[in-house]
């Protein structure tokens, strides 16, 4: 099953930004296209976003929990 997310969980994922700074992220040219536009804003593939954060900021990948 494919998990999405939106720019509110992207923002936890970048270890809680403001919404504004992780807006900005998500329209950089190298973050990954939004899997779909909806009323309520954009939509990533959350496997998308977590390989994003592990080459662009390899220091918010935590280490899996056992």
């Amino acid at each position: 099953m494919v998990e999405f997310v939106g720019i509110a969980e992207i923002r936890d994922m970048l270890g809680g930004v403001s919404r504004a700074r992780a807006s900005v992220i998500a329209s950089r040219r190298d973050f990954p296209a939004p899997y779909q536009v909806l009323k309520m804003g954009q939509i990533w593939r959350r496997t998308d976003v977590e390989a994003w954060l592990r080459e662009h900021r390899p220091h918010l990948d935590a280490p899996d929990e056992e």
